[in-house]
């Protein structure tokens, strides 16, 4: 029955098809790894993770039972277990006392309860549901939404992505892209996966928007848009990306404001219009600003509200504002904090494994998925290449002059290389002249179902309720665990948040215990009429 396994009597029963699954029973135990993460148990229930999976999430009748299953798997993420195949490196018996069974499952048998809840189960509802959730209990953070694109890297052989640009490493690499819906503090809602990148506008209007529609909670009524013509249904925050007067404008015309960065602002603004603003930003520090704004008028004769921010080194930030009721502080405080999305990248990449696979599967892409002609992309690449052959002569042909007296002897060989270069130009024209008008001819953008053979690719996996995806709905605990501060039974280190690139926007700290890590004090675990007591050997505070 493998190490660890002293439920003899239920393990038969399961083996025999005669229990659905074993409820938890913690029992009394002294020197558990990871006990702090058991703190972490009422904020797991309070954000719902248990009680809402078992309408959309189905395992068949056995010794482990769904709620055993993903309580493993959010103490994995804190404890921060990268992967199901670390697990086998820890001693089951004693992640068994943490999960109220005599011990936790071997790492095959994890992974094929994963692939049952993948395969079998409504994963993508139970999201959508979570997501409802955690807005109905925070409407005033569901009220200001941020939006911004994460490139996943992908160095496997399983397909062919296309190509993204990764910022932080300066390479087209690939990958595929993930759009993320976060609060001002960072935490996420939900998340979109674009194989076929079409940018963050499309992805706004055609994805995201129509979900925000029916979940963001507080919305006004029909009656009270119509009464209130400056009121807006929600705010969304994004940044250059998705500069757009277009975009402004259909946002405006559904009722929702819009928070981004101007791509063209113009020349400074004069000093005197910058005032002092004492600002409190959303981690509760207060700083004092230089602002200043004015009425922008864009391209598409849309009204916007401009608001600039005056760094100490005399830089200005211009910012766009669709919303036209807010005082001027609340508008910065709102764009400034989208970088604490940005910090949530970089703490999730390096303790939630953000950029980890969901699986090793691949999926077809849907048909009318639409991507770039291959054809249309080497002839664009021709083009290109010929310009800056031509633009080369160009230069060449323009800056070769007779610098030696005007004599026979001198611009005979002269005349006869600047003709040479000329013929050259005029070949480079004619060759350009010709692939541009192959181009024209050429689509543009093709149905994945028509490329050909050798460009054919699939994407990777996004079904299922993967390690990957249960530690990233996981995020939202740490900030809401009961993690003790100081108590002489208790060990907490404090751990420096992730450098903002902006000293004026400061994310809260994170906090854990260090029981989340390998060099964690031993936790004794006590359980008196369903009181459950968790004590620690050491005391460490940093």
């Amino acid at each position: 029955m493998g190490v660890g396994a002293t439920n003899v009597e239920a393990r038969v029963a399961a083996s025999l098809g005669q229990l659905v699954r074993v409820a938890p029973e913690f029992q009394a135990a002294a020197d558990v790894p990871f006990g702090g993460v058991l703190f972490a148990l009422p904020a797991v229930l309070a954000l719902g993770l248990i009680d809402t999976s078992a309408a959309f999430l189905r395992l068949p009748a056995g010794y482990y039972g769904l709620d055993s299953v993903l309580l493993l798997l959010v103490f994995m993420a804190l404890a921060r277990l990268s992967s199901i195949e670390s697990l086998r490196f820890y001693a089951p018996g004693e992640w068994g006392k943490l999960l109220g069974l005599d011990r936790a499952p071997e790492v095959r048998t994890l992974r094929e309860k994963v692939r049952l809840l993948a395969d079998e189960g409504k994963p993508e509802p139970w999201g959508a549901a979570l997501c409802e959730r955690w807005m109905q209990s925070a409407p005033d953070e569901a009220s200001i939404l941020y939006i911004d694109g994460h490139v996943r890297i992908y160095h496997g052989a399983q397909t062919q992505l296309p190509r993204h640009y990764v910022a932080r490493q300066r390479l087209c690499l690939r990958a595929t892209t993930d759009y993320w819906v976060n609060a001002m503090d960072g935490q996420p809602f939900f998340v979109v996966n674009q194989t076929i990148d079409p940018g963050l506008i499309k992805v706004i209007e055609q994805e995201i928007l129509p979900r925000l529609r029916q979940a963001v909670p507080g919305q006004p009524s029909e009656a009270w848009l119509a009464a209130e013509p400056r009121l807006h249904r929600f705010t969304l925050v994004f940044d250059r990306e998705g500069y757009s007067p277009d975009l402004l404008q259909r946002m405006k015309q559904q009722r929702v404001a819009c928070l981004t960065y101007h791509k063209f602002p113009g020349p400074d603004w004069p000093l005197e219009e910058f005032g002092t603003h004492r600002v409190e930003l959303a981690s509760g520090e207060v700083v004092q600003m230089q602002l200043a704004e004015r009425g922008s008028c864009l391209r598409n004769q849309l009204w916007v509200r401009e608001i600039r921010k005056l760094t100490q080194r005399g830089h200005q930030t211009a910012i766009l504002a669709t919303d036209y009721r807010s005082n001027l502080v609340p508008v910065a405080v709102a764009m400034f904090a989208r970088w604490s999305q940005e910090n949530y990248f970089k703490y999730a990449r390096e303790h939630y494994g953000l950029d980890r696979l969901v699986d090793y599967r691949t999926e077809l892409i849907p048909d009318p998925t639409q991507v770039v002609n291959p054809a249309y992309r080497q002839l664009d690449g021709k083009v290109r290449s010929g310009n800056g052959k031509l633009h080369r002569r160009l230069a060449e042909f323009g800056a070769f002059n007779l610098s030696q007296p005007i004599e026979p002897e001198n611009v005979e060989p002269f005349m006869q290389k600047k003709a040479a270069l000329q013929e050259e130009i005029e070949a480079l024209q004619a060759e350009v002249k010709t692939l541009k008008d192959q181009r024209k001819a050429t689509q543009h953008h093709i149905a994945v179902k028509d490329l050909p053979d050798d460009e054919r690719f699939r994407r990777l996996s996004t079904h299922g309720p993967s390690t990957s995806s249960i530690r990233l709905r996981c995020s939202p605990i740490e900030p809401r665990a009961p993690w003790p501060t100081s108590c002489a039974n208790t060990s907490l280190t404090r751990q420096k948040p992730a450098r903002c690139y902006e000293p004026s926007t400061q994310q809260k700290p994170i906090f854990y215990p260090t029981t989340m890590n390998a060099r964690s004090p031993f936790a004794c675990i006590t359980c008196r009429n369903d009181v459950l007591t968790l004590r620690f050997r050491s005391c460490v505070t940093n």
